[in-house]
């Protein structure tokens, strides 16, 4: 199974580059965030045209997720345990099991400054998806959390850490908020770079960013220790940051091997 996630930042001013990557591409089972189109506005028909079901979940705002499937979309659930606001609850968490493995597309707020509310929202809301994810792991599931996490793990997933001081995305309770999430038995899936030595996933939109690779590691595939054993490649699609138009990020492109019921399953 081939998985991705992309923080697409608006799916309608995207989509003819997002048709065009998932022809390319052809994976399972996408994961979007940052969609900024109601569910009922998420272009469903055209991503149908390539083979692709859609469980989407948004307001028409600046955030929105969404889960495109070519393997099935099985108990699809919207929002977490708790249901964090800001204060009412923001459309930035959508969860389905395809082939077998519970998926949630994650759009993590922001936190803006440290000692602003949106900072402590942002903390709250990764409590809650701790737990809701907590529920998915203890019920034997194998889970995988994709999705912009606002967040870089270490110093390493920044292009200069003097440069992020007294920042978001940094901060020790963020990480700490990572670790926790972690803690419930994920294990992080690190992507390889097609370019230099650091798998960024975002660069700001200033001129030359990119193109100096001065980005962050900040969009994450977390996923349980049975489909961390199926991993057999992981890369940052870097090209679909590329040309006219794109998102400020780049998907992350994740291939699974068959799981062993599925290799029964199969014939010869």
């Amino acid at each position: 199974m081939r998985l991705a996630t992309w923080n697409v930042n608006s799916v309608r001013s995207r989509l003819p580059r997002l048709l065009e990557w998932l022809a390319a591409t052809r994976p399972d089972v996408v994961c979007l965030q940052e969609t900024k189109c109601a569910a009922a506005e998420f272009p469903a028909a055209e991503v149908a045209d390539l083979g692709y079901e859609t469980a989407a979940h948004g307001d028409g705002r600046w955030n929105g997720v969404a889960l495109l499937s070519q393997v099935g979309l099985a108990d699809v659930t919207r929002g977490l345990v708790g249901k964090p606001g800001f204060p009412e609850p923001e459309p930035r968490a959508i969860a389905a099991t395809c082939a077998g493995v519970r998926i949630w597309s994650v759009y993590v707020p922001n936190g803006r400054v440290p000692d602003s509310p949106h900072y402590g929202y942002k903390l709250a809301w990764f409590e809650a998806l701790r737990d809701t994810v907590a529920v998915d792991v203890s019920a034997g599931a194998e889970v995988a959390v994709c999705g912009d996490f606002n967040v870089a793990p270490t110093d390493a997933d920044v292009w200069d850490p003097a440069v992020f001081v007294d920042s978001t995305h940094v901060t020790a309770p963020e990480r700490a908020a990572l670790a926790a999430l972690r803690a419930t038995g994920l294990h992080d899936v690190v992507p390889r770079p097609l370019k230099g030595p650091h798998p960024f996933t975002y660069w700001d939109y200033r001129a030359g960013m990119f193109h100096q690779n001065k980005g962050m590691r900040i969009d994450l595939v977390y996923v349980t220790e049975g489909v961390a054993e199926r991993v057999r490649d992981a890369y940052v699609d870097r090209e679909a940051r590329k040309g006219k138009g794109p998102s400020d990020h780049a998907p992350i492109v994740v291939d699974l091997a068959d799981s062993g019921a599925q290799a029964a399953a199969d014939p010869a």
